[in-house]
């Protein structure tokens, strides 16, 4: 036995880190769902001129209302299970699965940092490095569409059925656009591994601009977000739950079932808003900070220690990923909704011929500048 890890030591060592992170990571994401939880009724409250949710207290300590997803997820614990007679049992269950498992997964090829060197090894900071992270995502996205269309279809209800439809059709064609408007980044940088892409994006454009995506494909980011909002089935694009004229796909659903669904639509969030800092904003990157540390136009530099680099730019990746989490709240109780007709005329009519004219444009320009 001791021969056996001996001969296996570095196997057993990053399988280890590889636990670690995923525990680590995972657990930081459920966090941030639960906080991001209140943080839409903070948001809501602040611009409709309320308070907000600050009632529930532990030892009479409120603190602004931080308790209250404690509270949520206690109540929909012990809420009835409640499940229709006519429903199929087996994918009414599964269903919540299907919208929650594929969202979670994606985060295994986000990086969250460059790498840390621990005892001699390197450690990548991100669960796994896939050559075709950027495919496995758009892949992996699109089974999140079974938990919508079986949730409302095994509910045997008419209106949950019509909202799974509506929900069907809007990622189905969605996803199109999203595909479409991520071509450009693998144009320019040449490569579906989101850390060669974010690390691609250190580089400096005219000696001082960083070659983030949203620099080097500003509209292609416009359509990105606009589509990814859609895709996450949040307002303006929440059709397949419109209170004034449907109630939606989990109408039937109760206690921890509905509770997953709506888990699953605040992950979402945060994964778009990784996605966003991954592919266009750098990432983990911050201007100027290099592995030795910050070197600045003109020669100018400030040495510094590895793990504070490794620091900083964990922190500046976590600092991205709120800051889109908090715009996507914005939009949330800013924006009205569209009419189905309006949001699929959006899609095919609008946003996918610009996708494809972004694609063109791009090959046109990198054709020009000798880049092909």
């Amino acid at each position: 036995m001791p021969e056996f890890f001996t001969a296996n030591k570095d196997l057993l060592l990053f399988s280890g880190a590889a636990a670690v992170k995923v525990v680590v990571f995972l657990n930081a994401i459920m966090g941030f769902t639960a906080l991001l939880t209140l943080a839409e009724r903070k948001v809501s409250a602040l611009m409709q001129d309320r308070i907000g949710p600050n009632r529930a207290s532990v030892f009479g300590l409120a603190l602004n209302g931080l308790f209250h997803p404690v509270a949520d997820g206690v109540k929909m614990v012990f809420k009835e299970d409640f499940v229709p007679g006519r429903a199929e049992k087996l994918l009414f269950t599964l269903a919540p699965f299907f919208a929650l498992v594929p969202v979670l997964a994606l985060f295994a090829v986000i990086p969250f940092g460059d790498y840390i060197m621990i005892f001699g090894y390197r450690f990548d900071l991100l669960i796994a490095n896939l050559p075709l992270g950027l495919f496995f995502v758009l892949a992996l996205s699109g089974l999140a569409i079974y938990g919508v269309f079986l949730g409302g279809w095994a509910s045997k209800n008419n209106f949950a059925l019509l909202g799974a439809m509506r929900g069907a059709a809007q990622m189905v064609s969605y996803e199109v656009v999203l595909g479409l408007t991520l071509v450009g980044l693998l144009m320019v940088y040449g490569s579906a591994n989101l850390q060669d892409m974010v690390r691609a994006q250190g580089k400096l454009l005219f000696g001082f601009l960083p070659a983030w995506g949203v620099v080097c494909q500003p509209f292609a980011f416009v359509l990105f977000l606009t589509a990814a909002i859609a895709e996450n089935k949040r307002t303006p694009f929440d059709l397949v739950e419109g209170e004034s004229e449907i109630i939606g796909y989990f109408m039937e659903y109760s206690s921890m079932r509905f509770a997953t669904f709506m888990f699953a639509e605040f992950v979402e969030i945060i994964l778009v808003s990784m996605l966003a800092a991954t592919l266009f904003f750098g990432g983990w990157q911050v201007p100027y900070l290099y592995e030795t540390g910050f070197l600045l136009p003109g020669g100018h530099a400030l040495p510094l220690n590895h793990y504070l680099v490794a620091a900083l730019q964990v922190g500046a990746f976590a600092a991205k990923t709120v800051f889109f989490s908090w715009f996507m709240l914005v939009i949330r109780w800013t924006l009205p909704r569209f009419r189905f007709d309006q949001l699929m005329n959006l899609c095919w009519k609008t946003l996918l011929p610009l996708a494809l004219l972004n694609i063109l444009i791009t090959g046109a320009v990198m054709l020009a500048l000798g880049k092909v």
